[in-house]
């Protein structure tokens, strides 16, 4: 792998983390803090993103920049962790069980959405 590549998943990694930061930021101030919107938000998108690119054909470092750095740096699986985990802390079970739930079936909903899109341009 080329020195261009690694400046270019670290500078595409930053960018997607920014992103992941204002989209989590907007969606939390708009829906309050009460349930992980934010979080739930940031993954159900980038999972669309990753199956529309799943769907395409993309060479093994288009793959890498748009699917490990862009998105993978966008999505967050710790986070979601981490707010499912306060939230059980919290005694709001029924919360906790419905951002993984929901997290789960619609992420993987929107992950075939994007493959669907993606196969089709």
């Amino acid at each position: 792998m080329s020195a261009l590549v690694w400046a270019a998943v670290v500078l595409i990694g930053g960018a997607g983390s920014v992103a992941r930061f204002l989209v989590d930021g907007l969606v939390s101030s708009a829906a309050g803090r009460d349930f992980p919107f934010g979080t739930l938000v940031v993954n159900l998108s980038g999972s669309v993103i990753l199956g529309l690119l799943a769907g395409l054909a993309l060479s093994d470092t288009e793959a890498l920049l748009a699917g490990t750095a862009a998105v993978g740096s966008y999505t967050t699986f710790s986070t979601w962790m981490l707010e499912t985990q306060r939230l059980a802390e919290e005694r709001q079970l029924r919360k906790a069980v419905l951002n993984v739930v929901v997290s789960l079936v619609l992420g993987v909903a929107a992950a075939a959405l994007g493959r669907l899109i993606g196969t089709h341009l």
